[in-house]
């Protein structure tokens, strides 16, 4: 009977990890049709493989593909890098824009973009460092005979505010180039080429990979420090080794996107309410989810006050404070 019901809730977390997987291709579809001009899916794939000249042509090879692509591996990053933050430290509140992981990305991106533009193919490079850097930071501090998950989170926002303020020192002392930022500080896409996928795909691809081939590593770590060490995992190095992926999403992530909130906590939860907190699930799952939350929010951006278009990250932030609110108040997690 038990065999019976753990293959029942095999079979159903199969059919949710299908149904997440429908969802991405699906807003995938809605955000190749949707913008400023109308596409229908038959146009779509007409204009793809047969009226390679046309007008459609351009504007979904040179603007919306490349754009949908873009959205949907930051969405995957930043969901992926606050799913494993979540399980490391076991709490639902942490994240990489709340522990301060994106404000280390954010920082050394936009010192790139201000005082070196020519250099701008290195901010992903840049980005993950940055973040890695306040990720170390964050550690160090929250040191105390191994670092609590509770002292993580909070010097993350002690470190989140002490990089803001940075944020803010390099923008008043250049102001003159703070119109070409503020895109960046909200997060948004609409500037995103072929130029952006190069340069994001490469580092979530290893990212993904990695997260990936160790599902079971953060199933030991949610039981608890004393359980895993128990059964034989060195805690603090495999946090530290999920840290450093987590860093690595996050950077690749805020390096074409910007400072884009919310993504890395609100989706991870969802998707854990849906198909449960086994890794082996929730991370395949998170990658569909997450990528099609940013896909359909830009898609949303680009079409609620058309043809103005706003910031992608004014959709997260309207969707994502509220969720953050629920989660305060909500008792009883983890």
């Amino acid at each position: 009977m038990e065999c019976r019901n753990i293959k029942e809730k095999g079979i159903k977390k199969g059919l949710i990890l299908i149904a997440c997987i429908c969802l991405s291709v699906i807003s995938f579809l809605i955000s190749m049709a949707n913008g400023a001009v109308r596409i229908s899916i038959k146009e779509i794939i007409d204009t793809l493989f047969v009226s390679l000249s046309s007008v459609n042509y351009q504007i979904i090879w040179n603007v919306r593909l490349p754009r949908t692509i873009v959205a949907s591996l930051v969405g995957t990053c930043l969901a992926l890098s606050g799913a494993i933050l979540q399980g490391i430290m076991r709490n639902p509140l942490a994240g990489p824009n709340i522990i301060g992981v994106s404000s280390g990305a954010g920082l050394m991106t936009l010192i790139v973009l201000i005082l070196f533009p020519n250099y701008y193919y290195l901010a992903p490079i840049c980005s993950f460092a940055g973040a890695l850097i306040a990720t170390l930071f964050i550690y160090i501090l929250a040191w105390k005979d191994g670092a609590a998950p509770t002292r993580l989170i909070l010097a993350g926002v002690a470190v989140s505010s002490l990089l803001g303020a940075g944020n803010n020192i390099i923008m008043t002392f250049y102001p003159n180039k703070i119109a070409g930022v503020i895109g960046f500080m909200v997060g948004g896409l609409s500037a995103v080429n072929w130029k952006q996928v190069s340069m994001i795909w490469p580092y979530a691809s290893v990212g993904v990979a990695l997260v990936l081939l160790m599902p079971n590593k953060l199933n030991v770590l949610m039981l608890g420090d004393e359980v895993a060490i128990g059964l034989g995992m060195n805690v603090e190095k495999t946090r530290f080794l999920f840290i450093v992926i987590s860093s690595l999403l996050a950077g690749a992530a805020v390096s074409v996107v910007g400072l884009l909130g919310f993504v890395g906590l609100i989706v991870p939860h969802i998707t854990r309410l849906f198909i449960g907190s086994d890794y082996r699930y929730l991370l395949p799952a998170t990658i569909f989810t997450g990528s099609a939350t940013v896909v359909l929010c830009d898609t949303l951006a680009r079409v609620l006050f058309a043809p103005l278009e706003i910031p992608v990250g004014i959709i997260m932030s309207a969707l994502g404070a509220p969720f953050f609110l629920y989660l305060l108040r909500k008792k009883g997690e983890y």
